[in-house]
């Protein structure tokens, strides 16, 4: 087949077949009213079926040169210095915190005992490396109908030991960043952006509108098939700061002390002339160790789909805030019994779903059921009060690892009445129209 032929022009024919091959037999069917609404889908063609092929066909498979090309992508569309591709968004999440460990803080450090400021709604991700490090998540409310930080008791939540706040900006909305930087800024304390349901989302502040993750001294990110945009697995760390990044690419890479790239050697110049802790003068610098790290990297195949993806990113934001909208104006003759989503004040989300909650006569699970029987997806709130759950058993037994403030109310009024339909960018407008007319339908069936 490939006689005579070079090895581009056999790549290039490769590629040309991939191409007809998506064109016909991917993003071929047509929505039908009655077919199924998930909340969430991929929405992708011939542009990363070809990359992925792409990177296969170069067969390098770890990190290479599609990750390079993302991460500059990436930061670039951020507008921030420095960005990491890890395997997942909760291994951002994981990476994010372990960098707020490392000895090379100083007193800034987070150490066993000290107290991490959070939320009980949301997904585990975002509190479990606080506590698989012996760290101790301390827990806030949130508001209804923004879905975040209750930022009025930041205060009585601060202790001698806090260092950090550790919120995610909850389906899309952002979090009162204003609020919330104030207080980190006056007190000393890190803050990390857990940005995995709202890239793009952007928030206005001194005046300036920046994007979700940036405002933080770090974000983080997940490419997860439902996300805003996908590499099936997939996740990123960024931050602006020099110190924090050194951290982030030790922690990810084996908590190696090298910044060499991987299939890169003695990039510095010194790699057989330094002296390390107690090894022996000149150890070979790509296996000197200065944190505990993990191998958390992100594959080529990866970051070629998500080279594809960002290219179409800003389109997918603009579709998700136009499906919002629409199903927005839809529901508002319901307000009597249901209570829609806002966005935080000086903010333009970059919607993940949209959340309704369930007033007094309106009973949520009544009206999923209703809705799920008629072939639309829907979710709760993550984990509504994470607290609650049974990897929570051992320590509420004892009542150690973790403290609340108040009494978490709106969190369990969320863990009851709360959940959300997808918004997501493959959606048409008759879909949306479909899922508007079939909750009005379950709620006119309440009245009855």
């Amino acid at each position: 087949m490939f006689e005579n032929k070079t090895e581009e022009m056999a790549k290039k024919e490769i590629l040309d077949m991939v191409e007809a091959y998506c064109d016909k037999y991917h993003n071929t069917k047509q929505y039908m009213k009655g077919d199924r609404i998930p909340y969430a889908s991929r929405v992708y063609d011939r542009s990363e079926m070809v990359n992925l092929v792409d990177s296969a066909l170069e067969f390098w498979l770890t990190s290479g040169r599609y990750t390079a090309e993302f991460e500059k992508k990436l930061a670039e569309y951020l507008g921030i210095k420095y960005c990491s591709l890890v395997n997942s968004g909760s291994s951002a999440n994981l990476i994010a915190f372990s960098a707020l460990t490392s000895p090379l803080l100083g007193e800034r450090r987070i150490n066993r005992g000290d107290e991490v400021i959070t939320v009980a709604a949301g997904f585990p991700t975002t509190v479990t490396p606080v506590i698989q490090y012996g760290a101790v998540p301390v827990f806030v409310d949130v508001t209804i109908p923004q879905y975040n930080i209750d930022v009025s008791m930041l205060e009585e939540a601060l202790s001698d030991k806090t260092k950090a706040v550790m919120i995610a900006h909850t389906l899309g909305n952002p979090f009162d960043l204003k609020a919330v930087k104030s207080f980190c800024t006056e007190h000393n304390l890190w803050l990390v952006e857990d940005n995995c349901d709202a890239l793009g989302s952007r928030y206005k502040i001194d005046g300036v509108e920046k994007f979700t993750g940036t405002i933080g001294d770090i974000g983080t990110s997940s490419f997860y098939p439902p996300h805003h945009m996908t590499m099936g697995e997939g996740g990123a760390v960024y931050t602006d700061d020099p110190l924090l990044n050194k951290c982030i690419r030790s922690y990810r890479d084996w908590g190696r002390d090298c910044i060499c790239s991987s299939g890169q050697d003695n990039l510095c110049g010194h790699r057989f002339d330094k002296q390390y802790g107690e090894l022996p003068l000149g150890y070979d610098h790509k296996y000197v160790y200065s944190h505990f790290g993990y191998n958390l990297k992100a594959t080529d195949l990866q970051a070629a789909i998500g080279c594809a993806q960002l290219e179409k990113f800003p389109s997918f934001v603009e579709k998700r805030r136009h499906n919002f909208d629409r199903l927005y104006q839809r529901l508002k003759k319901l307000e009597s019994m249901l209570i829609l989503p806002e966005a935080c004040e000086n903010s333009r989300p970059s919607w993940f779903g949209f959340l309704i909650t369930c007033r007094e006569g309106a009973d949520r699970n009544t009206i999923v059921r209703f809705i799920e029987e008629r072939g639309i997806q829907t979710r709760m709130l993550f984990a509504g009060n994470l607290v609650k759950h049974p990897c929570f058993d051992e320590m509420r037994k004892n009542g150690l690892g973790y403290r609340i403030i108040g009494d978490l109310k709106d969190t369990d009024r969320i863990m009851r009445d709360t959940f959300w339909v997808g918004v997501y960018p493959g959606m048409t407008d008759e879909m949306i129209d479909y899922m508007a007319d079939t909750i009005i339908e379950a709620v006119n069936c309440l009245k009855e």
